[in-house]
C-alpha cells in the first residue's frame, strides 16, 4: 500500500476524449461540495462522539465501521443510519476497513494499545487520520507514528480537543502577553471524583460476539476479565496508562501549549495506589510528577475518586507568573493577581465562560486540513507526539522511582537502562510494531 491512491480525474477534456491520470490522497480530490467520507476503528466510546462530530460537518458522511464486540458494533451501525439517513457497513477488522477506496479518512477511537497499528496502516493507505488521544501506548509507536505522518504526507488531527477550544486558545494568548510576569512554574492536575475504585472481579468467558483475541492484538495473552475491557482498560499499562495519559494528555498538553511547547530535561514522579490499596486497578490513583525545564518546572497532580483539585476545581492548568496566576479548565479561564502592599500587581480578570463547543471545532479544523492539504492543524502530529510522550516520561519516572533524564534527539534516557526498557513495546505474534 502506498499513501496515495490511483484515481482517473475526468473534465471537459475528457468529454473530448482525453484522460488525465494522477495519484493523490481521494480526499485532495473531492471538490468543496462533495462528500467527504470516513470510515470508525473502535466505536464504543470517544470514537462514536469522534464520528458524531464528524457527521455534524457539511458534506460527511460514514461508510463503515469497525469493532470487535459485536453489540457495540451493531447498535453503533443502527444509530449511524439514524445520523445521517443511510446504513455504513460493519466490519470486525480493521483491515478490511481500510481496503475500502470511497474511505477519505479514518478514525479511531480504539483502546491505546491500539492506536499504532491501524494510524500507520491508514497512512500507507493513502487515508488521513483522526486517531483518539494519547497518540499511543509506548514513545517508540509514538516515534514510529510520527514519521509514518510525515513520510505519506499523511493529514493528522489528534483527539486534543481542547486545542480548537477558543477560551483554552484565549488562555494561552493571555499567557503569552507577558501580563503575568515571569512564570516560575505550571500546575497541571486532574482529581476525578466520578472515577471510582474498580470491584476485584474474576476471569470468565468473554462476552458473547466478543474476538477477544482481536481486541488483545499485539498486547501480552490474559485471561479475559470484565475489569480490562471497554472503560476500565486504561488502568492496566497493557493497554493505556492511567489517569496521566487519560485526563493528563489534555491537561498537560495545555502546559507545554502556554509555555512554547517544550521539552523536559528531567523528571521525577511519586505516587501509588494509596486510596484504593486492594482495588483491581494497575496504574496508581495518585500521583505527582515533576518537569524540569529550562527556567520553569511543571507540575502534574492527579487522584481519582475525589474532587479536592487546585484553585477549587477538580482540574485545570495554573501558570503563576509573579504578578499573578491564569487558572483554566473546562469551565473557563481567569488571573488571580498577587498582591503586595494591599495592591494588586496586576488587573483581576474575572471567570471568562467557554463555549462548549471544542469538539466540534475540533472536528472542523480536521476536516478543513484534510481538503486543503494542510498538516499544521491544532493538534498534529507533531503537537500530539511531544505532549503523548511527556505524559508517558511522567508514568515511567514513577514506575522505575528514578530522576531520569531526558535527551530528545535521541529520544532515549540518558545512562538509565532501567527507563529506556519500558520506551518500545514487544508486540504479541503475529502482531508486528510497524518500521518506518
Amino acid at each position: 500500500m502506498t499513501n496515495r491512491r490511483t484515481f482517473i480525474k475526468t473534465s471537459s477534456l475528457a468529454a473530448a476524449g482525453v484522460a488525465m491520470a494522477t495519484t493523490m490522497p481521494m480526499a485532495a480530490c473531492k471538490g468543496a461540495n462533495e462528500k467527504l467520507v470516513c470510515g470508525l476503528i473502535g466505536a464504543k466510546g470517544m470514537g462514536f462522539a469522534n464520528l458524531q462530530a464528524f457527521l455534524k460537518q457539511p458534506d460527511t458522511e460514514c461508510a463503515a465501521i469497525c469493532d470487535v464486540d459485536e453489540s457495540v458494533l451493531n447498535q453503533r451501525i443502527a444509530e449511524t443510519e439514524k445520523l445521517q439517513g443511510k446504513k455504513p457497513i460493519g466490519l470486525k477488522d480493521y483491515r478490511k476497513l481500510l481496503e475500502m477506496p470511497e474511505i477519505d479518512v479514518v478514525i479511531i477511537g480504539t483502546p491505546d494499545h491500539w492506536h499504532c497499528l491501524p494510524m500507520v496502516e491508514a497512512c500507507q493507505a493513502g487515508k488521513d487520520v483522526y486517531c483518539e488521544k494519547p497518540l499511543g501506548n509506548y514513545i517508540e509507536e509514538i516515534n514510529i507514528m510520527e514519521r509514518a505522518a510525515q513520510k505519506y504526507k499523511t493529514v493528522v488531527q489528534v483527539g486534543m480537543w481542547q486545542r480548537s477550544d477558543p477560551h483554552w486558545r484565549d488562555a494561552v494568548e493571555f499567557v503569552k502577553s507577558g501580563k503575568l510576569g515571569k512564570i516560575r512554574t505550571v500546575r497541571t492536575w486532574a482529581y476525578q471524583g466520578w472515577m471510582e475504585p474498580v470491584p476485584v472481579q474474576p476471569d470468565s468467558n468473554p462476552p458473547a460476539g466478543v474476538d477477544y483475541d482481536f481486541w488483545l492484538g499485539p498486547a501480552p495473552l490474559r485471561p479475559f476479565n470484565p475489569n480490562r475491557f471497554h472503560f476500565n482498560f486504561r488502568w492496566y499499562y497493557d493497554y493505556a496508562g492511567g489517569l496521566m495519559t487519560d485526563w493528563g494528555v489534555h491537561i498537560i498538553d495545555y502546559g507545554l501549549f502556554g509555555m512554547g511547547d517544550p521539552v523536559p530535561k528531567s523528571i521525577m514522579a511519586m505516587g501509588g495506589k494509596f486510596a484504593y490499596p486492594d482495588d483491581a486497578a494497575e496504574t496508581p490513583d495518585t500521583l505527582q510528577a515533576l518537569y524540569e525545564f529550562d527556567g520553569h518546572t511543571m507540575l502534574w497532580d492527579h487522584g481519582t475518586g475525589i474532587d479536592g483539585g487546585y484553585y477549587g476545581r477538580n482540574h485545570g492548568v495554573g501558570f503563576v507568573g509573579n504578578n499573578g496566576t491564569l487558572v483554566v479548565d473546562r469551565g473557563g479561564w481567569e488571573v488571580i493577581p498577587e498582591r503586595k502592599k494591599n495592591a494588586d500587581l496586576m488587573e483581576r480578570v474575572d471567570l471568562i465562560k467557554g463555549s462548549g463547543k471544542g469538539l466540534d471545532l475540533h472536528m472542523a479544523d480536521f476536516i478543513d486540513g484534510v481538503k486543503t492539504r494542510n498538516q499544521n492543524l491544532n493538534a498534529n502530529i507533531t503537537v500530539a507526539a511531544n505532549t503523548a510522550r511527556v505524559a508517558h516520561l511522567g508514568n515511567i519516572a514513577h514506575r522505575t522511582g528514578h530522576r531520569l533524564y531526558w535527551d530528545p534527539a535521541k529520544n532515549k534516557f540518558i545512562d538509565n537502562d532501567a527507563a529506556n526498557g519500558y520506551l518500545a513495546p514487544t508486540y504479541r505474534a503475529p502482531w508486528e510494531l510497524p518500521k518506518i
